[in-house]
């Protein structure tokens, strides 16, 4: 754990009494979970820790301010999307599971997305390439499909990296999520309680999407 945010809802915000009961300083504001990644992200970095990847589930791969300031430092990412977000292709933006239902078979590879509980996470993936800004070089960008070998369910990643990198080093960093998740359940239950980790870990997940 490096660094975390405490969320608190909107509901909590617009009750005084609630928040003087609980101890929270007057100064706290409503903010989103994404603009609290995005508040940890640079102070992580600014204070000298390495990160190369960033991995986080869909309420953060839907916010487009934490994937600019992370493309603006140059760190990877692996943020998971739901089925029906948008992402640029050269024929305009096309929802992720429209763009992904034409795929032959031979675009999808096998690979584990690391150990779990009961031995190596097999999935189906795939990855497409997504037309990048037009004041680009190296860096890349990528939808990054997991299917699941028996439901077919799907996940959708959106991906960046700075320099090009094989498919099986985005399936390691979307798999990621469960070794750094599952310390934090226990504190996730607790009611009206919430922690962001800090942008620089690996923290992450997807929603299923069926074919």
């Amino acid at each position: 754990m490096i660094d975390r945010e405490l969320y608190l809802p909107r509901s909590w915000i617009n009750d005084p009494g609630r928040l003087t009961e609980a101890g929270v300083p007057d100064d706290i504001e409503f903010l989103t979970k994404p603009a609290l990644a995005t508040g940890c992200s640079p102070r992580a970095l600014n204070a000298g820790v390495t990160a190369q990847w960033v991995a986080g589930d869909e309420v953060y791969g839907a916010d487009p301010a934490l994937r600019a300031e992370l493309e603006t430092r140059r760190v990877g990412y692996v943020l998971a999307i739901g089925c029906d977000r948008r992402v640029p292709t050269a024929a305009g933006p096309i929802r992720a599971d429209v763009l992904t239902a034409g795929l032959p078979k031979r675009a999808w590879q096998r690979l584990s997305a690391g150990p779990g509980a009961k031995g190596q996470r097999y999935y189906d993936w795939a990855l497409i390439t997504l037309t990048p800004p037009e004041d680009t070089s190296t860096a890349c960008w990528w939808l990054l499909v997991r299917r699941h070998r028996h439901t077919g369910e799907l996940a959708f990643y959106r991906c960046y990296s700075p320099e090009l990198v094989p498919l099986r080093e985005l399936v390691r960093v979307a798999g990621r999520r469960w070794t750094v998740e599952e310390p934090s359940k226990p504190a996730k239950a607790s009611p009206d309680s919430t922690s962001t980790r800090s942008a620089a870990g690996p923290p992450g997940g997807a929603g299923p999407c069926s074919r």
